[in-house]
């Protein structure tokens, strides 16, 4: 560092011009007579001595008698811890700062704009980190790479994942990793946005990486989350081929979308088939947790399930019961009603849904 330099950092750790010139002069002399250091640091001879007192009282050097005033440089290491010290303090601030340009706290909004992915890869594993019963996905097969390790976490305690792989061709996935980090995935050969939402309420949003606006959205709002919920069903869901399934049967044993479970399950209790619940939920009038288990006695909705295609190879599409889709529940002493996400005229929201017998005819 140059002579110049280091009076200039000097200063800006509290030295006045003076002070830092005449403190990097008697570093390289040693110690010097108080007229000598006046003439080589070129400050002035009138406040040669007011500049020595205050380096003295700050611990920079000593001063003392021989024939004249002298002062030579005090052993450093008070010095250094300082400088040290005020480094350290600002290299804290200026990662504070970075992080709150970066990353506003979210506690503080229910949607908030982040300018870096980093923020929005971050959000979401810690989303799923706390997730309790649901998951849903779209992702880049990198960028699953980086969200594996919480999703199988998420998976080991019981929540259930699906998990939308966007790439150019299905080969690009290794369905050695996609096994045990969800309980379904589909391929999708298009660009999509970086979607993950989480138990019905929070939700990480950033465009595809080819996209001119970069930015993340960071959400913490069922409302909000409701609404890329449907997006990511309709859009990057439903229509595409299903590339894995941890489910033995074609019909899995839990749900949580009652509109999965009434497409599915529809045609077979038509056809006398005797299906035992339970279903896990929230009561629609207090806002409490609610268990119902019971027998399913009745299936409710908007399209009558006989006008949908039944020729059809592929199952029909959730979209097609985006209405009404209600379910009755005998529990031996009364029957309850139960609807899906934000259900208000039903006893009770489902989160899950749980086939514990199924009878079919």
């Amino acid at each position: 560092m140059e002579q110049d330099e280091l009076t200039t950092v000097l200063q800006d750790a509290g030295l006045s011009p003076y002070q830092a010139e005449a403190y990097v002069t008697l570093l390289e002399l040693g110690s010097a007579s108080a007229t000598d250091l006046a003439d080589l640091s070129q400050v002035p001879d009138p406040r040669i001595y007011d500049v020595l007192r205050d380096l003295e009282s700050k611990g920079f050097i000593e001063t003392y008698e021989q024939d004249s005033l002298h002062a030579r440089a005090h052993d450093p290491d008070e010095v250094l811890a300082d400088l040290r010290s005020r480094a350290s303090k600002f290299e804290s601030a200026a990662s504070e700062i970075e992080e709150r340009w970066s990353q506003p706290e979210v506690g503080q909004s229910k949607v908030s704009i982040v300018s870096r992915f980093e923020t929005v890869i971050d959000s979401a594993k810690r989303y799923i980190g706390d997730a309790d019963n649901q998951v849903q996905l779209a992702v880049t097969p990198t960028q699953f790479e980086a969200l594996r390790p919480a999703l199988v976490d998420a998976i080991d305690r019981g929540v259930l994942v699906k998990l939308s792989l966007h790439s150019a061709g299905r080969d690009e996935v290794d369905l050695n990793t996609v096994s045990g980090a969800c309980t379904e995935a589909r391929h999708r050969p298009l660009p999509s946005p970086f979607v993950v939402i989480v138990d019905r309420k929070q939700t990480c949003f950033a465009p595809h990486s080819d996209s001119i606006n970069q930015y993340g959205v960071l959400v913490d709002d069922r409302s909000h989350t409701y609404v890329f919920h449907w997006f990511f069903l309709t859009s990057l869901w439903d229509v595409w081929e299903p590339l894995y399934t941890a489910y033995d049967e074609d019909r899995p044993d839990s749900y949580v979308n009652l509109r999965y479970f009434v497409r599915d399950v529809k045609p077979m209790f038509d056809n006398g088939a005797e299906i035992s619940l339970e279903i896990v939920g929230v009561d629609t009038l207090t806002g409490r947790s609610r268990t119902v288990r019971g027998e399913l006695v009745d299936i409710s909705t908007t399209n009558e399930f006989d006008q949908i295609d039944r020729e059809q190879t592929s199952p029909p599409s959730v979209a097609e019961f985006a209405g009404v889709a209600a379910v009755s529940v005998d529990t031996g002493d009364e029957v309850i009603s139960v609807g899906g996400w934000g259900a208000t005229m039903e006893d009770v929201e489902a989160e899950r849904i749980t086939v514990t017998s199924f009878d079919s005819e």
